[in-house]
């Protein structure tokens, strides 16, 4: 199991951008799909975007298609979110998600990063 930390989260105005990243402490990520998710205060967590092993599928949430964009470098064990015309309704945090090949089940979870947009 991949051991996740999530950063570049922040405080940012309506209209702005962030770059969040996450990293494996341990091992490689090259046999994992992975995905972000959000959880607002009084929500339940939701999916915002994910990509292949490979980095040659993406998906993405409704609400972030053409805002968002995630990629992959596997040299650097690191996924990253670009987040580009953030809303305030985009404040949540962030938790980067690992989904092996294998079992196709998120199975490892960083501890999240908090995103405020302020409007």
């Amino acid at each position: 199991q991949v051991q996740l930390v999530e950063s570049g989260g922040g405080l940012v105005q309506a209209g702005g951008s962030l770059r969040l990243s996450c990293t494996s402490s341990g091992r490689t990520l090259s046999s994992y799909a992975m995905g972000w998710f959000r959880q607002a205060p009084g929500k339940e967590r939701e999916f915002v975007a994910a990509i292949s092993w490979t980095g040659g599928n993406t998906n993405y949430a409704d609400f972030v298609k053409g805002r968002f964009t995630i990629s992959r470098d596997n040299v650097k064990k690191t996924v990253y979110l670009q987040m580009n015309n953030l809303k305030p309704e985009d404040t949540a945090v962030y938790y980067c998600a690992g989904r092996p090949v294998i079992t196709n089940k998120y199975d490892a979870w960083g501890q999240g990063t908090q995103v405020t947009v302020s409007s």
